[in-house]
């Protein structure tokens, strides 16, 4: 997957597409009534092209490479149309070097640019009025530069958006809203691809004492450390949230009950062998519940929620796992 958010470049790809072939299907239309049938047909066969990566990039989800094509298309248009027209395009020219950025990666959006503006040199070059010629270069260089350094902005503050809406800050692990996104694509992945998932919810034993006897400081600190235990103990495909106060969440790619349970386990001794407060060891209570046949991840995390339950019934630092329950 990209790394930088997509939603926002879709709806730009989108945008694009569908008014720059809406505008060109308009002049379609009006030489094929003025009987320039061939001029239409290559007008359509814009339509087409332009169209082809928007439908792509939302049937797909792939931005990346739809704003590509889409990049690759303006790009090559604008030069068509200087080349057709001569300076006149140059209004146009300016907006496609603009707008190259917002839908394709800063860097492929800066190769295009430059390529443009060195067939614009050479293009140029060929103006008896060197005046005019270096005042368009220039205004092109311009564009792209401050395009470039815009573009480059706006990916970090989206970046960083992205991060302060999915990440908890004080743990430093996902938040709640993240939890159900990834739960909601695991069931989905399940039915699609039979993968094996596991479902970990543990609990601080006795978390409301800390608070009490300390203060909130130390039970924000234990917190912390416990996020940071937990990310330690985690493999590259396992994910761990934060659901609320002291309880966290542990998605897992599992094969069976048996390698949940130990996982499970795993962390259970993790945690009492490294967490201390200002009252000493901490522990943590912890249930479990492989993914079934669940259409939806509530009924999932109802089975480990359970779990958890009677785990803390039992006397706390211990597991249970949903399906020993029944």
């Amino acid at each position: 997957m990209n790394s930088e958010p997509s939603d926002f470049r879709l709806g730009i790809i989108t945008l694009l597409g569908l008014i720059t072939a809406s505008v060109i299907a308009v002049f379609a239309v009006y030489r094929w009534t003025q009987g320039a049938y061939q001029t239409a047909l290559f007008d359509a066969g814009i339509v087409a092209a332009l169209l082809a990566p928007v439908i792509y990039a939302r049937r797909t989800g792939d931005s990346l490479r739809g704003g590509m094509a889409l990049c690759v298309l303006n790009s090559a248009a604008c030069l068509a149309a200087y080349w057709l027209i001569g300076a006149e395009a140059l209004t146009w020219t300016y907006l496609v070097l603009l707008s190259n950025f917002f839908i394709a990666s800063a860097r492929f959006a800066l190769i295009a640019d430059l390529l443009i503006l060195a067939v614009l040199c050479l293009l140029l070059g060929r103006s008896s009025n060197g005046i005019q010629s270096v005042s368009a270069l220039s205004t092109a260089a311009l564009t792209i530069l401050f395009s470039y350094i815009f573009a480059s902005r706006s990916r970090d503050d989206r970046v960083q958006l992205q991060e302060m809406a999915t990440m908890d800050p004080l743990s430093g692990v996902s938040n709640r809203r993240e939890m159900e996104k990834k739960l909601a694509h695991a069931v989905a992945e399940r039915r699609a691809s039979h993968r094996h998932y596991g479902l970990i919810l543990l609990d601080v034993d006795r978390f409301k004492e800390v608070n009490d006897l300390y203060g909130h400081a130390a039970g924000d600190h234990a917190i912390a450390d416990l996020a940071a235990i937990l990310r330690f103990e985690m493999r590259s495909d396992d994910q761990v949230f934060r659901f609320g106060g002291e309880e966290f969440v542990v998605l897992l790619d599992v094969a069976n009950r048996d390698d949940l349970e130990t996982a499970t386990e795993r962390l259970r001794k993790a945690v009492r062998d490294s967490l201390r407060g200002p009252g000493g060891r901490i522990t943590i209570s912890l249930g479990a519940a492989m993914l079934g046949q669940e259409r939806d991840w509530h009924d999932w995390f109802s089975r480990a929620d359970a779990a958890l339950y009677r785990a803390k019934s039992n006397g706390r630092d211990s597991y249970v796992i949903a399906d020993d329950l029944f």
